[in-house]
Protein backbone atom coordinates (compact mmCIF):
# COMPACT_ATOMS: atom_id res chain seq x y z
CA UNK A 1 0.00 0.00 0.00
CA UNK A 2 3.23 2.48 -0.13
CA UNK A 3 2.67 2.90 -3.11
CA UNK A 4 -0.41 1.41 -6.19
CA UNK A 5 1.49 -0.87 -8.46
CA UNK A 6 -0.03 -1.90 -11.44
CA UNK A 7 1.52 -5.67 -11.90
CA UNK A 8 1.68 -8.57 -8.75
CA UNK A 9 4.70 -9.08 -7.24
CA UNK A 10 6.11 -11.93 -5.17
CA UNK A 11 4.97 -10.52 -1.26
CA UNK A 12 2.30 -8.17 -2.64
CA UNK A 13 -1.30 -8.64 -0.69
CA UNK A 14 -4.19 -8.58 -3.19
CA UNK A 15 -7.55 -8.93 -3.41
CA UNK A 16 -9.41 -11.93 -4.58
CA UNK A 17 -12.76 -11.68 -5.41
CA UNK A 18 -15.36 -14.45 -6.55
CA UNK A 19 -19.02 -12.43 -5.66
CA UNK A 20 -20.63 -10.14 -3.59
CA UNK A 21 -19.72 -11.78 -0.42
CA UNK A 22 -16.88 -14.28 -1.02
CA UNK A 23 -13.69 -11.69 -0.91
CA UNK A 24 -10.56 -12.58 0.49
CA UNK A 25 -7.12 -10.87 0.97
CA UNK A 26 -4.12 -12.67 0.78
CA UNK A 27 -0.16 -12.29 0.48
CA UNK A 28 1.31 -13.90 -2.90
CA UNK A 29 4.13 -16.31 -1.96
CA UNK A 30 6.44 -17.73 -4.50
CA UNK A 31 5.60 -21.65 -5.20
CA UNK A 32 2.10 -21.43 -3.05
CA UNK A 33 -1.63 -21.22 -4.16
CA UNK A 34 -4.62 -20.25 -2.48
CA UNK A 35 -7.29 -22.90 -2.12
CA UNK A 36 -11.22 -22.22 -2.08
CA UNK A 37 -14.37 -24.73 -2.52
CA UNK A 38 -14.33 -22.93 -5.87
CA UNK A 39 -10.72 -24.19 -7.04
CA UNK A 40 -7.07 -23.54 -6.79
CA UNK A 41 -5.25 -20.32 -7.65
CA UNK A 42 -1.70 -20.84 -8.34
CA UNK A 43 0.38 -17.83 -7.21
CA UNK A 44 3.21 -18.45 -10.24
CA UNK A 45 0.13 -17.81 -12.36
CA UNK A 46 -0.12 -13.95 -11.20
CA UNK A 47 2.95 -13.16 -10.53
CA UNK A 48 4.60 -10.51 -13.56
CA UNK A 49 0.72 -10.19 -14.67
CA UNK A 50 -1.34 -6.98 -14.26
CA UNK A 51 -3.88 -6.13 -11.67
CA UNK A 52 -7.82 -6.10 -12.71
CA UNK A 53 -6.88 -9.45 -14.46
CA UNK A 54 -9.80 -12.43 -14.23
CA UNK A 55 -8.27 -15.64 -14.10
CA UNK A 56 -9.89 -18.94 -13.90
CA UNK A 57 -9.08 -21.27 -11.01
CA UNK A 58 -8.01 -25.15 -11.09
CA UNK A 59 -12.14 -25.64 -11.42
CA UNK A 60 -12.55 -22.87 -14.34
CA UNK A 61 -14.02 -20.42 -12.23
CA UNK A 62 -13.06 -17.15 -12.25
CA UNK A 63 -11.96 -14.77 -9.89
CA UNK A 64 -11.10 -10.78 -9.93
CA UNK A 65 -7.57 -9.99 -9.07
CA UNK A 66 -6.91 -6.07 -7.53
CA UNK A 67 -4.92 -4.20 -5.52
CA UNK A 68 -6.80 -4.12 -1.98
CA UNK A 69 -7.71 -0.55 -0.97
CA UNK A 70 -7.75 0.56 3.16
CA UNK A 71 -11.23 0.08 3.32
CA UNK A 72 -10.81 -3.49 2.12
CA UNK A 73 -7.95 -4.05 5.04
CA UNK A 74 -10.31 -2.40 7.55
CA UNK A 75 -13.20 -4.65 7.34
CA UNK A 76 -10.37 -7.94 6.61
CA UNK A 77 -8.15 -7.07 9.80
CA UNK A 78 -8.49 -9.34 12.71
CA UNK A 79 -9.33 -7.51 15.58
CA UNK A 80 -10.32 -7.63 18.99
CA UNK A 81 -11.95 -3.64 19.45
CA UNK A 82 -14.65 -2.57 17.63
CA UNK A 83 -13.61 -0.67 13.71
CA UNK A 84 -14.85 2.81 12.81
CA UNK A 85 -16.37 1.69 9.20
CA UNK A 86 -15.11 3.14 6.06
CA UNK A 87 -18.07 5.36 6.05
CA UNK A 88 -17.45 6.99 9.10
CA UNK A 89 -13.35 7.21 8.57
CA UNK A 90 -13.51 8.98 5.09
CA UNK A 91 -16.22 11.49 6.96
CA UNK A 92 -13.59 12.09 9.44
CA UNK A 93 -11.23 12.39 6.64
CA UNK A 94 -13.08 14.91 4.55
CA UNK A 95 -14.04 16.94 8.04
CA UNK A 96 -10.41 17.30 8.95
CA UNK A 97 -8.89 18.16 6.10
CA UNK A 98 -6.55 15.40 6.89
CA UNK A 99 -4.07 14.66 3.78
CA UNK A 100 -0.61 14.79 2.63
CA UNK A 101 1.84 16.17 5.18
CA UNK A 102 -0.88 16.55 8.14
CA UNK A 103 0.49 15.79 11.57
CA UNK A 104 -2.28 13.99 13.54
CA UNK A 105 -2.76 12.87 16.85
CA UNK A 106 -5.02 9.52 17.47
CA UNK A 107 -6.46 7.97 21.00
CA UNK A 108 -6.75 5.42 21.33
CA UNK A 109 -5.37 3.35 18.68
CA UNK A 110 -7.42 -0.09 18.94
CA UNK A 111 -6.66 -2.90 16.35
CA UNK A 112 -5.21 -0.27 14.44
CA UNK A 113 -8.14 0.03 11.56
CA UNK A 114 -8.55 3.96 11.70
CA UNK A 115 -4.59 5.01 12.34
CA UNK A 116 -4.09 2.54 9.19
CA UNK A 117 -6.42 5.28 7.20
CA UNK A 118 -5.05 7.77 8.67
CA UNK A 119 -1.28 7.17 7.75
CA UNK A 120 -2.34 6.07 4.46
CA UNK A 121 -3.62 9.58 3.60
CA UNK A 122 -0.95 11.82 5.77
CA UNK A 123 1.68 10.22 3.74
CA UNK A 124 4.23 10.74 2.16
CA UNK A 125 5.67 13.17 4.79
CA UNK A 126 3.06 13.32 7.45
CA UNK A 127 3.30 11.86 10.64
CA UNK A 128 -0.01 9.67 13.49
CA UNK A 129 1.20 9.91 16.85
CA UNK A 130 -1.19 7.02 18.16
CA UNK A 131 -1.66 6.77 21.99
CA UNK A 132 -3.19 3.20 23.25
CA UNK A 133 -3.35 2.26 26.83
CA UNK A 134 -3.21 -0.90 26.44
CA UNK A 135 -0.18 -2.81 25.28
CA UNK A 136 -1.95 -5.92 23.55
CA UNK A 137 -3.88 -3.85 21.56
CA UNK A 138 -1.00 -1.84 20.61
CA UNK A 139 1.14 -4.70 20.04
CA UNK A 140 -1.57 -5.87 17.43
CA UNK A 141 -2.24 -2.41 15.70
CA UNK A 142 2.07 -2.33 14.56
CA UNK A 143 1.51 -5.80 13.03
CA UNK A 144 -1.53 -4.66 11.35
CA UNK A 145 0.46 -1.36 9.93
CA UNK A 146 3.50 -3.67 9.42
CA UNK A 147 1.13 -5.34 7.10
CA UNK A 148 0.16 -2.47 5.29
CA UNK A 149 3.89 -0.79 4.66
CA UNK A 150 2.73 2.04 6.62
CA UNK A 151 4.44 1.66 10.31
CA UNK A 152 7.28 4.34 8.94
CA UNK A 153 4.55 6.95 8.89
CA UNK A 154 3.27 5.85 12.48
CA UNK A 155 4.65 6.54 15.97
CA UNK A 156 2.87 4.05 18.81
CA UNK A 157 2.66 5.03 22.43
CA UNK A 158 1.82 3.03 25.08
CA UNK A 159 0.98 5.77 27.19
CA UNK A 160 -2.68 7.01 28.97
CA UNK A 161 -3.68 10.33 26.78
CA UNK A 162 -4.80 11.34 30.09
CA UNK A 163 -1.13 11.76 31.26
CA UNK A 164 -0.86 14.49 28.69
CA UNK A 165 -0.28 15.04 24.84
CA UNK A 166 3.47 15.32 24.01
CA UNK A 167 2.95 16.70 20.36
CA UNK A 168 2.49 20.51 19.70
CA UNK A 169 1.40 22.46 17.04
CA UNK A 170 -0.65 19.06 15.07
CA UNK A 171 -3.31 19.73 12.65
CA UNK A 172 -5.55 17.21 13.97
CA UNK A 173 -6.46 15.49 17.22
CA UNK A 174 -8.58 12.62 16.44
CA UNK A 175 -10.27 10.84 19.82
CA UNK A 176 -12.02 7.13 19.52
CA UNK A 177 -12.18 6.30 23.30
CA UNK A 178 -15.00 5.97 26.07
CA UNK A 179 -13.97 9.70 28.34
CA UNK A 180 -13.30 11.92 24.98
CA UNK A 181 -14.81 14.99 27.26
CA UNK A 182 -11.45 14.37 29.92
CA UNK A 183 -8.77 14.93 26.61
CA UNK A 184 -10.78 17.79 25.41
CA UNK A 185 -7.90 20.14 27.64
CA UNK A 186 -5.14 18.42 26.54
CA UNK A 187 -6.27 18.38 22.43
CA UNK A 188 -6.44 22.54 22.69
CA UNK A 189 -2.98 22.81 24.00
CA UNK A 190 -1.84 20.32 21.16
CA UNK A 191 -3.81 21.78 18.38
CA UNK A 192 -2.30 24.74 16.14
CA UNK A 193 -4.95 27.90 15.76
CA UNK A 194 -7.89 26.46 14.12
CA UNK A 195 -6.65 22.75 14.46
CA UNK A 196 -9.83 20.33 13.76
CA UNK A 197 -10.62 18.07 16.91
CA UNK A 198 -13.33 14.83 15.86
CA UNK A 199 -14.12 12.42 18.25
CA UNK A 200 -16.17 9.45 17.76
CA UNK A 201 -18.76 7.87 20.05
CA UNK A 202 -21.65 5.07 20.22
CA UNK A 203 -23.66 7.07 22.69
CA UNK A 204 -25.65 10.93 22.47
CA UNK A 205 -24.52 11.38 26.19
CA UNK A 206 -21.26 11.16 25.36
CA UNK A 207 -21.14 13.55 22.55
CA UNK A 208 -23.29 15.54 25.28
CA UNK A 209 -20.77 15.58 27.51
CA UNK A 210 -18.08 16.40 24.84
CA UNK A 211 -20.04 19.23 23.32
CA UNK A 212 -20.30 20.77 26.88
CA UNK A 213 -16.47 20.56 27.15
CA UNK A 214 -15.51 21.91 23.71
CA UNK A 215 -17.94 25.20 24.55
CA UNK A 216 -15.75 25.15 28.09
CA UNK A 217 -12.68 24.99 26.40
CA UNK A 218 -12.70 27.73 23.15
CA UNK A 219 -13.69 25.54 20.12
CA UNK A 220 -16.33 26.57 18.11
CA UNK A 221 -18.27 25.33 14.80
CA UNK A 222 -19.12 22.71 16.67
CA UNK A 223 -20.92 20.00 14.49
CA UNK A 224 -22.66 16.56 14.93
CA UNK A 225 -23.25 14.10 12.10
CA UNK A 226 -24.42 10.12 12.06
CA UNK A 227 -24.05 8.41 9.23
CA UNK A 228 -26.33 5.38 7.57
CA UNK A 229 -25.18 3.37 4.73
CA UNK A 230 -27.58 1.01 2.66
CA UNK A 231 -26.15 -0.88 -0.24
CA UNK A 232 -28.09 -2.22 -3.06
CA UNK A 233 -28.26 -5.51 -4.69
CA UNK A 234 -27.61 -5.85 -8.48
CA UNK A 235 -29.40 -8.82 -9.70
CA UNK A 236 -27.76 -9.84 -13.07
CA UNK A 237 -28.50 -13.09 -15.84
CA UNK A 238 -25.90 -13.88 -18.63
CA UNK A 239 -25.06 -9.66 -18.24
CA UNK A 240 -28.22 -8.14 -18.27
CA UNK A 241 -30.00 -6.65 -15.29
CA UNK A 242 -32.90 -8.91 -13.76
CA UNK A 243 -33.78 -6.79 -10.16
CA UNK A 244 -32.10 -4.01 -8.36
CA UNK A 245 -33.23 -3.06 -4.91
CA UNK A 246 -31.88 -2.41 -1.47
CA UNK A 247 -30.64 -4.74 0.48
CA UNK A 248 -32.75 -5.92 3.42
CA UNK A 249 -30.14 -5.47 5.50
CA UNK A 250 -27.76 -2.00 6.50
CA UNK A 251 -25.26 -0.94 8.38
CA UNK A 252 -27.06 1.46 10.45
CA UNK A 253 -26.28 3.61 13.59
CA UNK A 254 -22.30 2.46 14.40
CA UNK A 255 -21.72 5.60 16.12
CA UNK A 256 -21.93 9.72 16.62
CA UNK A 257 -18.99 11.90 14.91
CA UNK A 258 -18.74 15.44 16.40
CA UNK A 259 -15.96 17.72 14.98
CA UNK A 260 -14.54 21.47 16.83
CA UNK A 261 -12.48 23.96 15.85
CA UNK A 262 -9.36 25.48 18.08
CA UNK A 263 -10.23 28.86 18.82
CA UNK A 264 -7.74 31.62 19.26
CA UNK A 265 -8.15 33.66 22.50
CA UNK A 266 -8.43 37.63 21.82
CA UNK A 267 -5.60 39.13 24.53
Amino acid sequence: MKKLKSVIQDGDYILIVYDEKRRWIVQVKTGQAFHTNKGIIEFDKLIGKPYGIQLPSSKHKNFLIFPPTPADFLFKTVRKTQIIYPKDASFILVNTGIGPGSRVVEAGTGSGGLCSILAYYIRPNGKVYTYEIRAEFLKKAQKTLQRLGLEEFVEFKNKDILEGIEEKNVDSVILDLAIPWDIVPLARDALKPGGILASFSPTIDQIQKTTTALKKNNFGDIQVFELLLRSWQISSKNKAIQATRPHTQMIGHTGFMIFARKIEINK
